[in-house]
């Protein structure tokens, strides 16, 4: 077989593979558990500073997006479950400013646009949001898909909530720990001049990030407060001027998820984003802490069956901050996140609202795949910055960047990105390098900090691929012969354990692995998580060719959640604290035995209820069923399958799963520490899924 026809082979195999990869696009990370169910968090990528709106039978979430564009998504949905990126307010940043367009030495990372409020009011909607150093915007629109009208209400108001009084005045509530309310002119123009008052004074708790609603003529405010720890919290008063008294409505509510490693830099040091050389280091790690990441900053929302929902963010990790649904329960007059029995924690997996006992599949909120054979870049790309519009094109069915002149990533105009999807992933595209020249680099990348990335380095007639990791400043370089102009790269990331590779191929067939390992962060410089970069540049200064990039693939190994439950299995229960199996003790309770024990005390299966719901069942024949109020050898066993008790399963991915009781709302698990029974009297996980609710089921062959 000549060589030709093998290329040939190989090159029809390859677009097959693609072809099946991009029509498959129903393979990513939805909420949806298709069982009337779902699972937090609603998107497994990053969605920050949410805020939700109702209006009818629809529901708007509006959140941040930084220095990215276009800008100020919006996502649409029907069940607060199933979302759909339908808009944003801007394409793209229309100030005369070198900082927002990544020019003359100029940026506006970790600034931008953030912290958005969405509002209906006067047949069209509003979203308000703050950019640093040019004040409060609102956007306006008869229609949530836009256009939207631009209005610079300027003024020194961020982080806010809006409400449209019953009298038809406007109010914006602003500020942390001190809090206060000033009015707006109803056209937008601007802030009532003489009209700010602090409304909650410092000393009260209260922090940041505002939710303002008047619900049966009380004012709420839902606020978030980060000092000493992440909590959120409920202000209500009688008038909008006040005087407020305050509840902590939902505090260490953190899905098994401890507080990430922080990017640093060496104090009193700016940290350099744009500049390699600047000696990053990660912060260390406290697995038993939530620190600020636990679900806190969001809204809330009355669904149209009646029941009341909040929508917050929690910190997720290298994949930034993302949005999680939890029921609400009014007691006394307060909206208390979680149920009762168990107020101010949530479940991971809760029933939809309004749900029917048929359900149908779920849907991502964005197509991640891209092999850009459409005149339009899909709606889940944002620009690095304001592009240059004049040189990138869609062509051919490629997408195609010009080169020009920077010193490293951060600092490339015109880089396409898009954020990473957990908990784990493999993207993969192809680079074609014949349009570079001398100087060009062009690649994959991590648009962090640090940053890293994986590409091509053309100098003369060498093309070389170049691995780069900012963190440690290291640079590998590997000389390959590409005989046509083209190579795969490859980022694989595991987020949910902060960690990414890049690899390479120069037959999209097999891939080599470059580089470590890397560890990942979130970080406070540029308040995001990671972000996949397409880029191109010219390290030497000048003006160069360009690059073109084909069949953006993401591939989701863990989107797939339908064996999560082991129906139809026999398990053992390994306690995540302990690292040991569950038993049916003979003296009646639930405790556990030594880790090689595999006798029949130890086996269980799974009795599906429907709707998962589920009951658990030995081996010998018993069902698992609680007595009294769960406390300490509570947990006791049947022999009549209606007596036996009915959990909702609570998947925490990897075959880590908790239990939750549908009668006291509270999860089963053992003491590592006190030598008691196992119980049904635990609020939920800890940070690091060792104080014993947390479990593992292990598969008995």
């Amino acid at each position: 077989m000549n060589t030709l026809l093998r290329f040939l082979i190989s090159l029809c195999v390859v677009s097959a593979m693609y072809a099946t990869v991009l029509n498959a696009q129903t393979a990513s990370w939805t909420a949806d558990n298709s069982n009337g169910t779902f699972t937090n968090p609603l998107f497994y990528d990053e969605f920050s500073d949410p805020d939700i709106l109702r209006v009818g039978e629809d529901y708007y979430l509006a959140g941040t997006t930084m220095h990215a564009v276009p800008g100020l998504v919006i996502l649409h949905s029907r069940d607060l479950v199933n979302w759909e990126n339908i808009s944003y307010c801007f394409d793209r940043f229309d100030f005369d400013d070198d900082a927002f367009s990544l020019t003359n030495g100029k940026e506006i990372y970790g600034q931008g646009i953030w912290a958005p409020c969405i509002r209906y009011a006067n047949g069209q909607f509003y979203v308000f949001s703050n950019i640093n150093g040019k004040g409060l915007q609102c956007y306006t629109s008869k229609d949530i898909r836009g256009p939207w009208e631009h209005h610079n209400m300027r003024g020194n108001i961020y982080d806010l909530g809006v409400l449209f009084d019953d009298d038809g005045k406007v109010y914006a509530i602003h500020g942390y720990g001190t809090v206060k309310c000033t009015e707006l002119k109803p056209d937008m123009s601007g802030p009532v001049e003489g009209t700010e008052r602090v409304i909650i004074p410092e000393g009260n708790g209260v922090g940041e990030g505002h939710h303002m609603y008047k619900i049966d003529g009380k004012y709420y405010l839902i606020s978030t407060d980060y000092k000493p720890n992440g909590r959120t919290l409920c202000s209500r008063a009688d008038n909008i001027w006040g005087p407020y008294e305050t509840r902590v409505i939902t505090a260490d509510e953190n899905y098994g998820y401890h507080a990430a490693s922080l990017t640093q830099v060496p104090r009193g040091e700016q940290p350099r984003i744009g500049h390699d050389g600047t000696k990053f280091s990660l912060g260390p790690v406290n697995k038993d802490a939530t620190a600020c990441t636990n679900a806190h900053q969001g809204g809330i929302v009355q669904f149209n069956d009646g029941t009341w929902w909040a929508l917050f963010m929690q910190d997720f990790h290298s994949i930034g901050r993302t949005v999680c649904l939890m029921p609400m329960t009014w007691e006394d007059g307060w909206p208390m996140v979680g149920l009762p029995g168990n107020l101010g924690r949530a479940p991971r997996t809760w029933f939809k609202p309004g749900v029917r006992p048929t359900t149908v599949g779920g849907s991502a909120p964005y197509v991640r795949s891209d092999n850009f054979n459409s005149k339009q870049l899909g709606r889940v790309w944002q620009w690095n910055h304001n592009p240059d519009d004049r040189l990138w094109s869609l062509k051919g069915g490629r997408l195609r960047i010009q080169s020009t002149p920077a010193e490293q990533l951060m600092w490339a105009r015109n880089t396409l990105t898009q954020r990473v999807i957990g908990p784990k992933s493999i993207t993969t595209v192809e680079l074609y390098m014949k349009g570079m020249k001398d100087g060009d680099v062009a690649g994959l990348g991590n648009i962090n900090v640090p940053c890293s990335w994986i590409g091509i380095v053309k100098q003369g007639k060498t093309l070389t691929l170049r691995c780069f990791e900012q963190l440690t400043n290291d640079t590998i370089d590997i000389e390959l012969t590409l005989p046509h102009d083209k190579i795969w790269l490859r980022s694989i990331g595991e987020y949910d354990d902060d960690q990414a590779q890049y690899a390479y191929s120069i037959d999209g067939q097999h891939f080599h692995t470059v580089g470590r390992m890397m560890p990942l962060s979130y970080q406070l410089i540029t308040f995001q998580g990671s972000r996949h970069a397409l880029f191109t540049f010219n390290k030497d200064g000048k003006r160069g060719g360009y690059a073109e990039f084909d069949n953006f693939i993401v591939e989701e190994p863990c989107a797939d959640r339908s064996q999560n439950i082991p129906f139809s299995k026999t398990f053992r229960i390994i306690n995540k604290a302990t690292g040991r199996p569950a038993i049916v003790d003979p003296h009646g309770v639930l405790y556990d035995t030594y880790s090689n024990d595999n006798s029949q005390r130890t086996q269980f299966k799974l009795i599906d209820r429907g709707n998962g719901k589920v009951s658990l069942q030995c081996l010998d024949g018993r069902y698992i069923k609680v007595y009294g109020d769960g406390l300490p050898g509570d947990v006791r066993f049947t022999t009549a399958a209606d007596e036996a008790e009915v959990f909702l399963w609570q998947d925490y991915l990897d075959h880590d799963f908790m239990l939750l009781s549908l009668r006291n709302h509270r999860y089963i698990g053992k003491s590592p520490t006190t030598g008691s029974p196992y119980s049904m009297d635990y609020p939920g996980a800890d940070p690091a899924r060792r104080n014993g609710a947390v479990l593992r089921w292990e598969v008995i062959e």
